[in-house]
């Protein structure tokens, strides 16, 4: 690939999830500081994220492949989204902050199929290129935490006005990358766009056990997002934006293990293996404190990377496998849309509504019974383990090949 081009994508993908993690990660934080949001508040607006996953198919799918150059698209949405955030970081109502959330991430949400399928047209062998260039959005998050902790921006507004200026960045270098035109010769349906096409693998038991584990698993997944850097603040854990980014650096290693593990282990052991993870990491939140057991709150973010990449990475290998022939994507697709889309919504304002219910108001802070709150998504997880174990039967215990 031309280096100056390479440097485009690179450079495109660090910003678009560096503009994520600015303000994505602590927001709960920003708004139980300053909006003296509750924690059915808190995932009221992280759930809006999942509305935006919902409709950014239809977007993508059904309007921009189909009439309008992708970088051009790119760059008009993030050039909005900057303005949105803008406005987001000045907003006193709590209201307010929810409508205009809902908005930037139905503004952001298409854009990161949009990078990706920008940067696939770009490439002659996709499979060996795009990780070197797909690894600089991890940094790009990476980057966003270390900065958020380095100055302290946790509870600041300036996590959004600073995801602002990066967004106007990357609406600008959006322009100046490679024409890509509208794909007109693959246009997909609202049905195969939301992967209703692949309801007949429902027919095979354990691929339909594995759906509804994929999920109920995003309850757990959405206390982590919602409430993690709240939880650590409260407690006192310094730069805990910063120390967050452990669970993005694991994530970037665990995902160079599964190709070893998947072809050793098989589906059923590794879904074994990330469901004890989630436990195991909700436990430590439970009993670990920013003293003495602080080693436990640091070994459960860094245990972040087995407890995504072990399932969901798997589970899109697994749906790649139990698929085969034309409905591959619809397979993917009927996935993305029940975790990304049904199961985070869900996940959000129920994860709000059981922290609610350990909520410790104070004369000057309102805190929370942490110990209990993190107790439930590991009681949870352990319930998926043994649905797993009991029920999961995959006619292909050990898969031959990692595609």
């Amino acid at each position: 690939m031309d280096i100056f081009l390479r440097l485009r994508l690179s450079s495109m993908m660090f910003l678009q999830y560096f503009v994520w993690g600015m303000w994505y990660v602590t927001m709960g934080t920003f708004m139980m500081a300053h909006l003296k949001a509750g924690a059915v508040d808190v995932g009221s607006a992280y759930a809006t994220f999942s509305i935006g996953a919902i409709i950014s198919p239809f977007f993508v799918g059904l309007v921009a492949d189909r009439f309008f150059p992708s970088q051009r698209v790119l760059g008009v949405l993030h050039i909005a989204g900057a303005i949105v955030l803008f406005f987001v970081g000045k907003v006193t109502e709590l209201s307010m902050f929810w409508w205009l959330i809902l908005l930037y991430t139905l503004l952001y949400t298409p854009t990161i199929s949009l990078a990706n399928s920008i940067s696939f047209r770009q490439m002659e062998n996709p499979g060996k290129q795009f990780p070197a260039v797909r690894v600089l959005g991890t940094i790009g998050w990476i980057v966003s935490g270390l900065l958020i902790g380095y100055l302290e921006l946790d509870s600041s507004a300036l996590i959004f006005h600073i995801a602002a200026i990066a967004s106007v960045l990357l609406g600008v270098l959006s322009f100046m990358l490679p024409h890509t035109p509208p794909n007109r010769t693959n246009q997909a349906s609202w049905k195969s766009l939301l992967g209703l096409d692949a309801l007949v693998l429902f027919k095979n038991r354990a691929f339909l056990l594995f759906f509804i584990l994929s999920i109920l698993i995003c309850i757990p997944l959405t206390f982590y997002y919602n409430f993690a850097n709240p939880f650590l603040n409260d407690i006192g854990v310094s730069n805990a934006a910063g120390k967050m980014t452990l669970g993005q650096a694991s994530e970037a290693l665990f995902m160079l293990l599964i190709p070893f593990l998947f072809v050793k282990l098989g589906v059923k052991r590794m879904l074994t293996l990330a469901l004890i993870c989630w436990i195991l990491r909700y436990v430590f939140f439970a009993f670990g404190d920013a003293d003495n057991t602080m080693w436990m709150l640091l070994v459960g973010i860094a245990l972040h990377g087995a407890c995504y990449d072990f399932f969901f990475v798997t589970g899109q290998i697994y749906t790649e496998n139990v698929a085969g022939g034309q409905i591959k994507n619809a397979a993917q697709g009927l996935i993305t849309f029940a975790t990304y889309g049904i199961g985070m919504f869900l996940g959000s304002y129920i994860s709000g509504y059981l922290t609610e219910r350990y909520v410790i108001v104070g004369d000057n802070h309102t805190t929370y019974n942490w110990e209990s709150v993190w107790l439930i998504p590991a009681y949870i997880s352990v319930a998926l383990l043994v649905l797993l174990v009991l029920f999961f039967n995959d006619k292909k215990k050990r898969q031959q090949s990692y595609e």
